[in-house]
């Protein structure tokens, strides 16, 4: 099998010649800019750390890194890598050496922080000294929505522009904007596919839990999901509209020669999720219904969800609503036992990562307790497909290299105990 015939294998709940591997492929499942260059280093590859994910500081890896360690699915974002006009060097802590895309400028602090601002000069985003990531800064209604239908139609916009998740999007929504930017992203995909025998992935947002929060803070809008149901209505169904034209061009450009599309909306916390079942179905699951029927209905692609934390009350729901495949399988959630989800949902649905924890053993354990770790995760989600490897969420900067070689390393002797 060649990476895509191997990806495709797992989706379809049939044995891979060997599991299929993910790092990078999404900005859930990838790398920080950091870690990634410790790794290089450590290895002896001569490459650069390209942050195409501004806010969460996440490298875009590399062909020697992705050959070296297997990797079978990459993001289209790397049919936007550029060339050396597009990026420019900075300093990462430790004096270690990354790059941001040439339009990314943050400001340095008094406080040593690094901010955003708007072109209207409101602060939106912020990355302490020291720190690994932007924080969120802005919420543009947290004082309350518009007053009407027709005012937050008007204003949602704008107010989105200040959100740093969509003004600070990665690679390649960071040129929506750009003249020609369909038929470019058809171009160049088509490119790539034809280049590469890896699977392919475009993230597609399509948040809608999420952006509530963006717009409103998490506790305003965790409240309004209970006390003020008719403005959560309208403002999903706004955008929804956004979605759906979204989703129109992205199926016309790519939908033949992209295998995954990956939607992002976070539902759970460790300890349960965010809200109840009733309250999702309610208001969530018909709008998540109609963008995977339309994904279904006009490309080839697979449907894909990032939801962090515990969800497994969801999944029913989102099984029906026709997602196929959860990421990050976040296991040290409570209800999220892998051996409770691969029994009860292991038919239904494809667990894409779940495969090391980055949270306690792959940051701080041994390479040795790597190894286990990861091994036993394996003989628990692999068997009959339906399993892509990745480790639960990102590789954060604090991660050292011996260890995440050690993870991968499990996957080789996990396949040669398969053979």
């Amino acid at each position: 099998m060649n990476s895509r015939e191997r990806v495709l294998s797992a989706i379809n709940h049939r044995q891979p010649d060997r599991l299929p591997v993910d790092l990078g492929a999404t900005p859930s499942s990838g790398i920080s800019a950091l870690a990634y260059k410790n790794l290089i280093d450590y290895l002896g590859i001569d490459g650069k750390a390209m942050i195409y994910d501004v806010v969460q500081q996440l490298a875009l890896p590399e062909a020697a890194v992705m050959e070296r360690l297997g990797v079978d699915v990459i993001d289209i974002a790397q049919a936007f890598r550029g060339g050396d006009d597009d990026w420019y060097p900075i300093t990462m802590r430790g004096g270690k050496e990354g790059y941001y895309p040439s339009w990314f400028r943050p400001v340095q602090g008094k406080r040593g922080q690094f901010d955003v601002f708007h072109r209207d000069g409101e602060l939106i985003a912020s990355m302490p000294e020291g720190a690994g990531f932007f924080d969120q800064t802005f919420f543009p209604w947290k004082d309350g929505y518009p007053d009407s239908r027709s005012a937050m139609e008007e204003a949602i916009d704008e107010a989105m522009d200040k959100v740093l998740w969509q003004n600070l999007a990665h690679s390649p929504w960071d040129r929506v904007g750009e003249p020609d930017f369909w038929n470019t992203l058809k171009v160049k995909t088509k490119v790539l596919r034809d280049e590469s025998d890896k699977a392919l992935l475009i993230v597609c947002g399509c948040n809608l839990f999420e952006w509530g929060t963006f717009l409103r803070r998490m506790d305003n809008f965790l409240m309004d999901l209970y006390i003020d149901k008719k403005n959560v209505a309208m403002l999903l169904e706004i955008l929804m509209e956004r979605h759906m034209k979204t989703l129109e061009n992205v199926c016309a450009a790519v939908g033949d020669s992209v295998d995954i599309i990956r939607f992002g909306d976070d539902l759970g916390m460790d300890s349960g999720p965010f809200m109840g079942l009733d309250i999702y179905r309610e208001l969530f699951h018909e709008h998540r219904s109609r963008l995977c029927s339309f994904v279904h209905e006009n490309s080839s692609m697979h449907t894909f969800l990032h939801t962090c934390g515990s969800v497994y009350q969801y999944l029913p729901s989102l099984i029906d609503e026709g997602i196929e495949i959860i990421n990050p399988v976040q296991t040290n959630c409570r209800d999220m036992q892998p051996e409770r989800l691969k029994a009860e949902f292991g038919d239904d649905l494809v667990f894409w990562g779940g495969g090391a924890d980055p949270r306690e053993i792959l940051n701080n354990g041994t390479p040795d307790e790597v190894r286990r770790d990861v091994l036993s995760r394996l003989e628990v989600f692999a068997p009959g497909g339906g399993y892509v490897f990745n480790s639960i969420h990102n590789i954060l900067s604090d991660v050292p290299p011996e260890n995440i070689m050690a993870a991968f390393g499990a996957l080789e002797i996990f396949n040669g105990r398969n053979k």
